[in-house]
């Protein structure tokens, strides 16, 4: 049995929070996406319009369409305006702490058979979900970054997460055009289990001298058929996301193979976190990305 979901609540308007208020705009979705400012809900918009804007230019999506869907996107800084969504998915940041405080607050609010789920890439969902008041009605949903081009979602099912939970959120997916894959929970689930040691090791490469950030990714763009090198990659998913998966991995497993390359923890020391810092194994700043090692 699946519930209706036909109002969707989103915390946090960063890259992946309006990469999800986006797509499930598109699909006909009531949102209401939620963030602690004004400007940050200001910038979030503006970038959905944005892409959506390169959609109609593209021919993938119509006039009329990019209108309905940005009509169909609410913005709120308060968590009382999520009290009548069927699910809320949160988005912040990966960081236990932040996301056990957002639960703790957004309990009061919600209906009582509303969906929660966690976009986190990382964190144990049963751990999560023990801070709600329905850890039966709360899944992880871990969207793919960038959200409105990437096929795939990863469903993790917590230890107490029930049946009908879970296929609302498969049949949620669907509605997206997406393809749900269901992960066990385990620390870092299934991609960024295998992704982010790869990233990691790809630094511990360029730590050691093996080679240059240039070689490196050029060697796995032509050599392994990867569409983008693992470095600039891991400056596109922000290299403090990269280093705080690496930690869950180290801490939940406690294998030595899943250590963080000390370059990559210096990095962040120096708040060089990737593309949104304008540096990280590449400078942003000029008129074409330079390796900065």
């Amino acid at each position: 049995m699946t519930m209706a979901i036909n109002k969707v609540g989103v915390i946090g308007a960063g890259q992946m929070g309006n990469g999800i208020a986006q797509v499930c705009a598109v699909a006909g979705l009531d949102v209401v996406m939620n963030d602690v400012s004004d400007d940050r809900l200001k910038a979030a918009l503006a970038t959905i319009n944005g892409h959506l804007a390169r959609e109609v230019s593209r021919g993938q999506l119509d006039e009329a369409k990019r209108q309905q869907a940005l009509a169909r996107i609410e913005t709120t800084t308060t968590l009382d305006k999520l009290s009548d969504c069927d699910l809320v998915i949160e988005a912040a940041s990966e960081n236990e702490e932040v996301k056990r405080k957002i639960f703790t607050n957004l309990r009061p609010y919600l209906k009582s058979d509303a969906i929660v789920a966690s976009n986190t890439s990382s964190i144990s969902i049963t751990r999560l979900a023990s801070i709600n008041a329905h850890p039966e009605r709360f899944i992880g949903i871990h969207f793919m970054n960038p959200v409105p081009r990437m096929q795939l979602v990863e469903l993790i099912r917590g230890i107490a997460t029930q049946d009908e939970t879970f296929e609302t959120a498969k049949a949620f997916v669907t509605r997206l055009g997406k393809t749900a894959t269901l992960s066990e929970d385990f620390p870092a689930f299934i991609v960024n289990r295998i992704l982010l040691p790869m990233i990691n090791e790809a630094i511990y490469t360029l730590y050691e001298g093996v080679g240059t950030v240039e070689a490196i990714d050029t060697a796995m763009r032509l050599g392994a058929n990867h569409p983008m090198g693992p470095l600039q990659l891991a400056d596109f998913i922000g290299l403090d996301t990269c280093l705080a998966v690496m930690q869950v991995l180290h801490e939940g497993l406690a294998d030595s193979k899943y250590r963080p390359c000390p370059l990559l923890v210096k990095y962040v020391e120096a708040g060089w976190l990737g593309r949104k810092t304008q540096r990280g194994f590449y400078d942003y700043r000029g008129e074409h990305p330079m390796p900065t090692r």
